[in-house]
């Protein structure tokens, strides 16, 4: 659903973000985000302020060897993009999924602010 004409644009600044995201690429990650960027733990638990903060927490999770964000569903509006995703994880407790709603801010070409919404964890215990 696209809802201005500014929404495409939006879109295809998350899609570069989900693309470097599952590549594991933090230089082309950190190029999507604004220098002074933050991130939050919705509604508002700042979990990285600026590129430094996203570097340190992007690098961490990128160590783990299953992540992935499957897309399920992306609504635009505007400058705004909500996707709807499923993370495969490497938890402490073992590997499975994490239900996950992201929420981006979009200035230009750049994700000036994003929100995190996590879900239900499903372990999987056949592994």
């Amino acid at each position: 659903m696209r809802s201005t004409a500014a929404g495409p644009d939006a879109a295809a600044v998350v899609q570069r973000q989900l693309d470097a995201y599952n590549a594991r690429d933090v230089d082309a990650l950190l190029e999507v985000y604004a220098l002074d960027a933050q991130l939050f733990e919705h509604p508002a638990k700042l979990l990285a302020d600026g590129s430094a903060e996203l570097r340190a927490r992007f690098t961490e999770r990128f160590r783990e060897p299953d992540l992935h964000a499957q897309l399920l569903s992306r609504v635009v509006m505007g400058n705004i993009v909500v996707d709807h995703e499923c993370v495969t994880r490497n938890f402490p407790e073992g590997h499975g999924t994490l239900a996950m709603i992201m929420i981006y801010d979009v200035s230009g070409d750049r994700i000036q602010r994003a929100w995190s919404i996590a879900g239900a964890r499903d372990i999987d215990s056949a592994r």
